[in-house]
């Protein structure tokens, strides 16, 4: 980061913030994550952030390494409660109920909010029993083999594996990889979907096939997505979220900047680090 994206972060949290919080949802709030701080031990990670994800949009992260999105991200469905040291202060509320509340099993939570990671990470198992794994473990009473088909059918990888289903998922492109993990998280009916970076391990030509497929998944699906590439964010997102790093205090310690409409976001951002985000002044 330049010397004065530095400075300006230093200088402009409290007013960031302010205009972060000024965005209004257009639709209905399918989760609401309202962020006073996450910790790890005694490391404050992310500060002051809320970011409401509306229902059937694609919600897109995008800011520099170390600002907290994927964090963020991971709090949406209690991930981040696989780190011993993580601690989450306010509230994440789906649906209105708060995830985090004593009485909630993260695991349930999973079963409606579902998550592709950076890296496909197939199991090392047939293609049809990847998709079939989730139904299997939440005990599905239905017709798995046409669950199986229509989860393959909504990632657009049916066509492509129908005659191989007993095959490893192993054995698959890395673009083929990263659609039969969507598959399997879409197969138990998720109501939201996390991306975490779904693209990043994927050549041009893997990637445009996943974006495509995400502008359909948000037909069915609420979608929220970290991303690095702001042409990404650009091309799928219907929301973005631009998070800073607040060095004022020696550490960094992620923020929500600024949220918007993604054209609003790229095209007339509100906050000074935005614009020198967006413009390429700093990465």
């Amino acid at each position: 980061m330049s010397v004065t994206a530095m400075r300006l972060a230093e200088e402009s949290v409290a007013a960031n913030h302010q205009r972060a919080s000024a965005f209004v949802p257009q639709g209905e709030v399918v989760i609401d994550c309202n962020i006073d701080k996450i910790f790890y031990g005694d490391f404050l990670a992310v500060n002051s952030s809320s970011v409401p994800i509306e229902k059937k949009k694609i919600t897109g992260f995008i800011g520099p390494s170390g600002c907290g999105k994927s964090t963020v991200l991971r709090s949406l469905n209690r991930m981040n409660d696989l780190i011993s040291s993580f601690r989450l202060e306010g509230q994440v509320n789906y649906h209105g109920k708060d995830i985090y509340a004593k009485q909630v099993d993260p695991v349930i939570v999973r079963r409606y909010i579902g998550m592709v990671f950076q890296q496909p990470n197939p199991f090392s198992m047939s293609i049809y029993d990847n998709v079939a794994f989730g139904l299997r473990l939440n005990r599905f009473k239905g017709d798995v083999d046409e669950r199986v088909q229509q989860a393959l059918e909504r990632a657009a990888l049916w066509n492509e594996v129908k005659d191989k289903l007993k095959n490893s998922g192993l054995s698959l492109s890395g673009g083929q990889q990263q659609r039969l993990c969507i598959a399997r998280a879409i197969a138990t009916e998720p109501d939201v979907l996390l991306m975490d970076e779904p693209c990043s391990a994927l050549d041009p030509i893997a990637t445009r096939q996943v974006e495509e497929l995400m502008l359909q998944l948000k037909e069915r699906y609420t979608v929220a997505m970290v991303t690095h590439n702001m042409q990404q964010a650009m091309r799928v997102a219907d929301t973005t979220c631009f998070f800073g790093v607040d060095l004022s205090k020696g550490g960094r310690t992620g923020y929500l900047v600024e949220m918007g409409e993604t054209r609003q976001v790229f095209e007339d951002p509100v906050a000074e680090l935005t614009k020198q985000y967006v413009s390429g002044e700093f990465s």
